[in-house]
């Protein structure tokens, strides 16, 4: 996913190699989602994005972290059709939240404690 950005360089890193059980096309989706968010805010601010991936027991985290400017309104990340981006549709994370929780797994983004910035975390099953 992280090839498919062309905007900016994306660092990642993880595991080479990881199953999980699901639909390839619909995480695939999610990931475009939440990266292309990620380096949107970024470019706001001339950020960094990192993405990359873990093994914690039976659970696949899949972490994006931008150096953007953070959440300004987190209550209403993924309320459908509430956008901050002009020409923005506001359906990306509520659909994304959705095939995450299809998938028995869930979505979240939090501000970043250790900088500027936000992180989206993916929680799947293995």
């Amino acid at each position: 996913m992280v090839g498919l950005e062309t905007r900016m360089a994306v660092s990642s890193g993880g595991r080479a190699r990881l199953k999980i059980a699901a639909d390839a096309a619909q995480i695939e989706q999610l990931l475009i989602n939440i990266l292309h968010n990620a380096v949107d805010a970024s470019l706001e601010t001339g950020g960094k994005v990192t993405a990359g991936w873990r093994e914690l027991g039976d659970v696949v985290e899949v972490f994006v972290r931008d150096e953007g400017p953070g959440i300004m309104n987190p209550e209403n990340v993924f309320v459908p059709f509430f956008t901050t981006k002009p020409g923005g549709s506001g359906i990306g994370l509520r659909l994304s939240r959705q095939i995450a929780e299809a998938h028995s797994g869930s979505l979240s983004l939090a501000n970043r404690k250790d900088r500027t910035g936000c992180e989206a975390l993916l929680r799947l099953p293995r």
